[in-house]
């Protein structure tokens, strides 16, 4: 009759505690399928695992069948899955069978949501994109928690986990430092990534590598001692702070670029690229010699830098000094005048707050390597190379084959670009900053700085090996160096760390066999050893 109560379902009579975790099974469960689908991450999956080379995109670039059939029988499995949770009396072989197939399909929606980053590997990365992936993966690991509530023999443990990790979470939920700590730690990955391709170049592994290096340096420390010039002419005008600061980092930014274009070093801008090159290696850690090849890269690149410094130093000084005779004998003027050259020793002197100032510089040279690799970021990510290589103007005015060209020519430049012009305007603009909010703050660039202290001693004249104050700022040089490269090289590699997850217990183990190293051959960390380095 129509009075009559409906009998109650095995789902009516179960615990209301297991409707409940499985109703939030259901609910993560169908946002994970919401999710899969979505064009922001469907359109950029690749095959899964197993899938075989068959699984291929669709004539509207839609995701192969493979991929988008582990979002469709999901929810299947997954009420398969719940029929055997209430069926009573339970059947623990169809149940385990039922669960089996359902974690399977939620493995194969991970390895297809997986595929995903290397299609950001070619393409670039956002942060919209990173939030999606990271809460997808959350739900899927919520999942499983849940799920192992509900089928464990004692679920007493598994439920206290749960409980604890949903307190954290909610606690992180009004977090916005939290928000931001999660959501751009792969984009960190990312952009420390794109700072190793280029970082790589910067790396010498043998004695050949090691005399290419100090040969570009030498052209870069050539190169530098225009640039002195050019600074000691832009002073000489008497601008502004502002203007003497814009012009400053604009003829930098110009002179590192042509630096870069000429394929040559500039000492002390490598450790922030190099770093995450090194950074990318760490999750071999686990392998058998790992560590010690880990320990080999950092010989390498402590060497690298000698090798730059030694070659920028080595060159700005005495071209320095013989830009300076030559003014003196074929101008009868030198290039600086005594009053000047003495504030400029002074200015530079060891005893003075240099190191600070190198510190600050080393600062900036890492900020610039996170410039590079925002930059070659999103200029992959919106695929401006793709514009410049089809946008109608300019292949009328280039031409088809030169816009390629140009195409490629700024995808492998652009990270470089990014940075030395980044750089250039900071070591130009930062000082008129920070004048501006009355902090007396400089910079300290060991190859500048070096060409500048050359360039006050020859404008003196013999007269100035007599003088303390031209000790004290070449006693600067050496401490400038060392400061800007561990400063810079310090705060990239702790940013590369925390993208790759690196534990506290391998960073233990990591300086503990740099050490032993350190002690038993400490050469190495500076010239080539062996046939091999």
């Amino acid at each position: 009759s129509s009075g009559e109560k409906p009998a109650a379902t095995p789902t009516d009579t179960a615990p209301y505690w297991r409707r409940t975790v499985m109703d939030a099974v259901t609910y993560c469960a169908s946002q994970v399928v919401a999710a899969g689908f979505s064009p922001e991450l469907r359109l950029r999956m690749g095959p899964i695992a197993g899938s075989g080379e068959g699984a291929t995109a669709g004539p509207d670039g839609a995701a192969p069948a493979s991929r988008v059939q582990a979002f469709q029988t999901l929810m299947a499995a997954l009420e398969q899955l719940r029929a055997e949770v209430f069926r009573t009396p339970r059947d623990p072989e169809a149940l385990q069978a039922a669960f089996i197939v359902f974690r399977d399909r939620l493995d194969d929606c991970r390895l297809a949501t997986a595929s995903v980053y290397a299609h950001l590997e070619d393409n670039g990365i956002s942060v919209g994109l990173v939030f999606r992936l990271r809460q997808l993966r959350e739900r899927v690991l919520r999942i499983r928690e849940l799920l192992d509530c509900v089928l464990a023999p004692a679920p007493a443990p598994s439920v206290a986990r749960l409980v604890g990790k949903l307190v954290t979470a909610g606690g992180e939920r009004s977090s916005i430092r939290g928000l931001i700590a999660t959501n751009s730690s792969l984009l960190a990955a990312k952009v420390t990534e794109r700072s190793a391709e280029a970082g790589e170049h910067y790396i010498t592994r043998d004695r050949p590598a090691y005399l290419r290096m100090v040969r570009q340096a030498a052209g870069g420390g050539a190169l530098t001692a225009v640039t002195v010039l050019m600074k000691f002419a832009i002073v000489a005008l008497g601008l502004s702070a502002f203007w003497n600061g814009f012009w400053a980092g604009a003829m930098y930014a110009a002179s590192f670029v042509t630096i870069q274009l000429l394929h040559l070093t500039l000492a002390t801008k490598q450790p922030a690229m190099t770093a995450p090159a090194m950074a990318a290696r760490l999750h071999r850690l686990k392998d058998q010699g790992g560590v010690e090849a880990f320990v080999d890269e950092v010989t390498h690149l402590v060497r690298s830098q000698v090798a730059a410094v030694l070659g920028n130093v080595g060159v700005v000084v005495p071209v320095m000094l013989g830009v300076g005779v030559l003014a003196r004998v074929v101008l009868d003027h030198p290039v600086l005048d005594d009053e000047h050259a003495m504030a400029v020793l002074k200015s530079l002197s060891l005893a003075g707050p240099t190191a600070i100032y190198a510190a600050f510089t080393g600062v900036l040279l890492f900020a610039a390597s996170i410039v590079a690799g925002w930059t070659e970021n999103a200029f992959v990510l919106h695929r401006l190379d793709s514009a410049l290589r089809h946008n109608p103007r300019i292949g009328a005015v280039l031409g088809p084959k030169r816009a390629r060209r140009w195409a490629g020519f700024m995808r492998t430049h652009i990270s470089g670009f990014a940075s030395n012009i980044s750089l250039g305007f900071m070591l130009g603009l930062a000082p008129a900053f920070a004048a501006f909010f009355g902090i007396g703050l400089e910079v300290r660039h060991v190859t500048l700085s070096a060409g500048q202290i050359a360039a006050a001693a020859a404008s003196i004249g013999p007269d100035a090996l007599h003088l303390p104050a031209l000790w004290w700022a070449a006693a600067a040089i050496p401490v400038t160096g060392a400061i800007n490269v561990s400063v810079s090289f310090y705060f990239a590699f702790r940013l590369a760390l925390r993208a790759h997850s690196v534990s506290r217990a391998d960073r233990v183990l990591i300086r503990a066999a740099i050490l032993a190293r350190w002690r038993r051959r400490a050469t190495s960390f500076f010239l080539p050893v062996g046939a091999g380095r």
